[in-house]
């Protein structure tokens, strides 16, 4: 298949993604996911359904589909992650999963970077918005309304690592140095980080065209150009050359309108330690963040930390050139709390919020979202968002979502 499509071939594929949902019955298959999986998957896709019913009148359904990964998978199969697995992903387009645990030893790192990379879902796409009534360490966080597209195949997750004192290590320190007069530490370890045109364009595209689509007014480019030069400062650049090329009529660099982009959307760029200090001080002033895998790594959990935390935080990886997705909850598979029917099962809900919007079911998506809403604005909430609240009704999982069920029902 062609990669690194051109906006205009971009916006088909996104356009008859959403197209081949528009139908009564799709199959959508799921992870339910290791450790608070077997808590949080069941009632939340009761949640989905009653919103799916309410949303169309009951005339559509999801045939939900299980397939498996992770400790499951392994019980069963004697493999973590089942070529079957993926095989059905890669068949049916859209996923959505719980929580994975990482296995010990050798062979796979993680199964969720497994899963992007076999599929290559190359943007990590994180929502970022607070909800009323959720305590925070911040001022102001209805500020932040922001969202990230974070590089998902590329720099520390293609990265490759030589051990400190390593026989690898030291042949490669001596051809750099004789080759390139580079002089580094013999107990150094080394690593590699890949940054490519190809990868920082696809994930620079994907950012301006979601802008362009949801009427956000900025894209930033996030990096660490000033002293990594060749690998994200280029992708700066190539950033900066997309927008000439295929964005002029929608969108500005600040180089060019001196910050008055007028009614085009806004491209500009942060080196990434000013950003962090930047969304904690005026984080009304950004909308879209476009950046490499690592300081999307940090940006993300800052920004959850700002609404709230992760609990609250969904997420989905996707390749828009292909329309292949997979949603997730993005904390962890906190086995000590598993089976105990008490956690929050909000970072899966709302990244089954976030795969409605994608296939185009914007009504059962803006159900979910007023469900939400209201159960945690009066404070019928889980321990987590329960904890230093004056007057919070601490329920369970199960009751958080039969709640929302009755609130979307009614």
């Amino acid at each position: 298949m062609k990669e690194n499509l051109p906006v205009d071939e971009l916006k088909e594929v996104i356009s008859k993604t959403k197209e081949s949902y528009n139908i009564e019955n799709p199959s959508i298959p799921f992870i339910e996911g290791d450790g608070i999986g077997v808590d949080i998957w069941s009632p939340s896709k009761d949640v989905f359904d009653a919103a799916v019913r309410k949303a169309y009148n009951n005339e559509r359904k999801i045939d939900w589909l299980e397939v498996l990964a992770g400790q499951k998978a392994f019980d069963s199969t004697g493999e973590w992650l089942p070529d079957d697995t993926i095989s059905q992903i890669d068949d049916y387009g859209v996923g959505i999963k719980g929580p994975l645990t990482t296995p010990v030893g050798g062979g796979i790192r993680s199964l969720n970077v497994a899963i992007r990379q076999k599929l290559d879902l190359y943007v990590c796409l994180r929502p970022m918005r607070w909800f009323k009534g959720v305590l925070t360490p911040t001022k102001n966080p209805q500020d932040v309304n922001m969202v990230l597209f974070r590089e998902n195949t590329e720099d520390v997750y293609a990265g490759k690592e030589l051990e400190a004192t390593s026989e690898e290590v030291i042949k490669l320190n001596s051809f750099l140095k004789e080759e390139f007069g580079w002089d580094i530490r013999e107990d150094s370890g080394i690593g590699i980080k890949p940054v490519s045109k190809t990868a920082s364009e696809k994930l620079i595209r994907a950012a301006i065209q979601y802008a362009v689509d949801q009427e956000r007014k900025n894209v930033v480019l996030v990096h660490k150009g000033n002293i990594m030069k060749f690998t994200e400062g280029a992708f700066r650049s190539w950033g900066y050359e997309l927008v000439k090329k295929e964005f002029s009529d929608v969108a500005v660099s600040w180089e060019d309108c001196g910050g008055d982009p007028g009614d085009k959307i806004l491209i500009q760029d942060v080196i990434a330690d000013a950003f962090l200090q930047q969304i904690l001080i005026k984080p009304s002033d950004f909308d879209v963040i476009a950046t490499t895998n690592l300081n999307g790594d940090y940006l993300s959990d800052a920004l959850a930390a700002q609404i709230g935390g992760i609990g609250i935080s969904p997420g989905g990886n996707i390749n828009y050139e292909t329309g292949r997705a997979m949603f997730e909850a993005t904390h962890g598979t906190a086995p000590k709390y598993a089976g105990q029917d008490k956690v929050n099962p909000g970072s899966l809900l709302l990244s089954g919020e976030m795969m409605f919007r994608y296939i185009g079911w914007e009504d059962a998506a803006d159900l979910l979202i007023a469900a939400i809403s209201d159960a945690i604005e009066k404070g019928i909430v889980t321990y987590d968002l329960a904890r230093g609240r004056e007057n919070a009704t601490t329920v369970s999982t199960s009751d958080f979502c039969n709640y929302l069920v009755e609130f979307i029902e009614s």
